[in-house]
């Protein structure tokens, strides 16, 4: 009997010498995961870009250095910007199950994007954003005669305007940051030393807010746009999309893409895009202005409250594939609706593929393009002790 109370106790302390040693082995195994779980989300913090790697972006170009800085929130949504010409190289958002798109058409080097040869991918684009007729415009009885550069006339300010300059780091944060720019007085042809500042930041609502001011010290003109080429599916066509414009109006064009001067009504034209609309059925229609432009690459008056300062909507655009719906929100009174027309494919983009025409569009928030030229188009000019305000706001939900 003795020996079987011996046995019994004996089990019962061996089972308990067991679960000590499982226990232990358990805890020790937590607390390794636990380990390499925090230095998972560490690792994943310190890195600010799944693919961007920030050495590609160093470089000096005439004695200035470039670089590039992220902004992120909460909802999974990362921003990247080069101060080579103050653009946007990367917005990644979530599609509708949660797998990241990269929504703007862009590269993985500053090299690339001085070798490319489209100039404008992501840029910020000025003095003049968009096309002067002749490239001529007259302030005070003074003509100015700017580079031609687009067909006999003048577009984004000329060659080496503000898209292919390095801007000087103002402030810098995960969540804003802020460039700034001197044009001196007769750089491209235009007159008065021009300071602007551009500020990007990212909140937790998905909304990436561009905010621009600008001063003087000559009277000048000026319009100042973001020329981001989107894609909401990272790729591919963008003519099943479906496409919202806030505008009873638009400004038709001459042959050269020229406005005329006059401000029309959309109705039972293709231009009519006050419900959302699928690219592919009017983008193609038999309608002179879009042979114009092989396309869309128009500006829409916005209808907007009157003496209203704040940004209010001017357009968006959807993705069936992908759920993406982006939401443009403005200060400005015209937007340009570009469906990338031009691009033919030499250029390739962070994942090696052809940029096509139809690949991307996109939406530049604006004044008219040659307002100098036109006394009925919102006035571009800027005096001095004014300070010029703008601001544009690109929403990115899904749905």
């Amino acid at each position: 009997m003795q020996v079987l109370v011996n046995a019994i106790v004996y089990i019962a302390d061996m089972k308990n010498k067991l679960l000590a040693v499982k226990s232990g082995f358990i805890l020790r195994l937590s607390g390794v995961l636990a380990s390499l779980l925090w230095t998972l989300v560490m690792h994943a913090q310190s890195v600010p870009h799944p693919y961007l790697n920030p050495q590609k972006f160093e470089k000096e170009i005439n004695g200035k250095k470039t670089g590039i800085a992220f902004l992120k929130n909460k909802k999974g949504m990362t921003v990247a910007i080069t101060n080579f010409g103050a653009r946007l190289v990367s917005v990644i958002v979530p599609d509708k199950t949660g797998n990241p798109v990269d929504v703007v058409v862009g590269f993985n080097s500053i090299d690339a994007y001085i070798q490319a040869v489209g100039r404008n991918y992501g840029a910020t684009v000025g003095r003049y954003a968009n096309r002067m007729a002749k490239g001529q415009f007259t302030l005070d009885g003074t003509t100015y005669q700017l580079p031609l550069n687009n067909n006999g006339n003048n577009i984004h300010g000329g060659p080496n305007g503000f898209n292919e300059q390095v801007w000087d780091w103002v402030e810098k944060s995960d969540r804003a940051v802020t460039l700034a720019y001197l044009s001196k007085d007769g750089e491209n042809g235009f007159p008065g030393n021009l300071k602007v500042q551009i500020t990007f930041s990212l909140n937790d609502q998905n909304e990436l807010k561009i905010a621009y001011t600008a001063e003087t010290d000559k009277k000048t003109v000026l319009n100042l746009t973001n020329h981001s080429y989107f894609n909401l599916e990272g790729g591919g066509s963008v003519t099943g999309y479906q496409v919202y414009i806030n505008a009873d109006h638009y400004t038709p064009v001459n042959e050269a893409m020229i406005p005329t001067g006059e401000i029309v009504p959309v109705t039972n034209t293709p231009f009519d895009l006050r419900k959302p609309t699928i690219i592919s059925s009017v983008v193609d229609a038999p309608h002179p202005q879009l042979k114009y432009g092989g396309g869309f690459d128009h500006n829409f008056v916005l209808n907007k409250q009157k003496g209203g300062k704040t940004p209010e909507l001017a357009a968006t655009a959807y993705s069936p594939k992908t759920g993406i719906l982006m939401k443009v929100f403005t200060t400005e009174p015209g937007i340009q609706f570009f469906t990338a027309n031009t691009l033919k494919g030499v250029d390739k983009d962070r994942n090696g593929k052809p940029i096509n025409a139809r690949e991307a569009f996109c939406f530049e928030t604006q004044h008219f393009p040659d307002a100098p030229n036109h006394p009925n188009f919102p006035s571009t000019v800027l005096s001095p002790g004014e300070q010029f305000q703008s601001v544009t706001i690109y929403q990115l939900l899904t749905q």
